[in-house]
């Protein structure tokens, strides 16, 4: 096995739960001078930073190290690498590892590596390093396929449903779980009557319940928790303003967790463009994506600067008990990037 394909293999066999990525980020952080990197710290979010380089334009290559609960046993079967985090987003991060640590920097470039804590909870790790950067080029380690390029992603509204009293009988009053209830169920209806399953993805909103809560004993009380996927193109303000009305015909509170909005780059920017030349170099035909989920893309938009989303795997595959990486697909990935990170430096 390769010394990246090892240095995955290694970190996916260490769980990194949204919360507790302290031993990998440990790990990750121990083993990146090997492969290059010159300075590395783990910043105050947890996070892994890595930085090559003393130009004064900065090429940021952000991944995250965290990965949702369960998943396969981890095991490697001839080519196939299993467990948690193969795909999202140990593979794109490890990618990312083995081709910034390697590729020759031009006098003005540097090159940093991010394995960022909590993008599958509360983006702690990326809402730490933004305000630290001003790059002038970023590419977003997630799953697009080896010759995926990624250049959108929906936003996302968490919101918060809750309604409580001090009791009463339900013959007179349907009460607070009944209440909360209903305005899910309104707003689940609304989100449909707004989507049109002939377009694109990312194109249409969706809706789902992410948790619900209550109880009729004594004093009364419902929650429950919803997960809108915002569509290109819409605003947040809006869609909070259609949740707030529908709150309030039912009598509910509501409040918003976290407010994402939908993301979209020029598929000819140069990252993008940088990364389909060398997907065709390698001899394959590039796709252009995007994608219905929302990931730390989003907010490195603050940055302003060209950007795509790239990393091996099948995204399908994503959260599943089957998440699974070929390690030639891995490797093959790394060839990509090798070949696109001069064309990006190169302006």
């Amino acid at each position: 096995m390769t010394a990246p394909g090892a240095v995955l293999s290694r970190l996916v066999s260490i769980p990194s739960t949204s919360g507790r990525e302290e031993a990998a980020c440990s790990y990750l952080a121990g083993v990146l001078p090997s492969l290059g990197w010159e300075q590395v710290e783990v910043d105050g979010a947890g996070s892994v930073v890595a930085r090559r380089g003393r130009g004064p334009k900065e090429l940021v290559l952000l991944g995250h190290i965290d990965t949702v609960p369960g998943g396969p046993e981890h095991r490697l079967e001839g080519d196939i690498l299993w467990g948690r985090g193969t795909v999202d987003a140990k593979g794109p991060l490890c990618a990312f590892a083995a081709a910034g640590g390697r590729v020759s920097l031009p006098p003005d470039w540097a090159v940093t590596l991010v394995a960022a804590t909590g993008e599958e909870a509360d983006s702690r790790g990326a809402l730490h390093r933004i305000p630290r950067h001003r790059p002038a080029a970023c590419i977003i380690g997630e799953p697009s396929g080896t010759d995926g390029v990624t250049i959108g992603y929906r936003g996302s509204l968490r919101a918060v449903l809750a309604a409580s009293d001090g009791g009463a009988h339900r013959s007179g009053d349907a009460g607070p779980v009944t209440g909360v209830l209903r305005c899910a169920a309104d707003i689940l209806d609304l989100v449909d009557s707004l989507d049109d399953p002939a377009l694109p993805v990312i194109r249409r909103p969706s809706g789902a319940v992410v948790s619900m809560e209550g109880r009729e004993k004594g004093e009364r009380n419902g929650t429950a928790e919803l997960d809108i996927r915002l569509p290109e193109g819409s605003l947040p303000g809006e869609w909070m303003d259609s949740l707030r009305a529908a709150a309030g015909r039912w009598g509910v509170s509501i409040s918003f967790r976290s407010v994402t909005p939908p993301h979209v780059e020029d598929k000819n920017n140069t990252v993008a463009r940088a990364l389909r030349l060398a997907i065709r170099k390698n001899g394959n035909t590039p796709r252009v994506l995007a994608k219905g989920g929302t990931a730390d893309f989003n907010l490195a938009s603050a940055w302003n600067c060209p950007m795509a989303a790239y990393g091996p795997g099948d995204s399908r595959l994503d959260h599943t008990s089957e998440e699974r990486i070929s390690l030639c697909d891995f490797h093959a990935s790394v060839a990509v990037l090798d070949g696109a990170l001069p064309l990006i430096m190169a302006g």
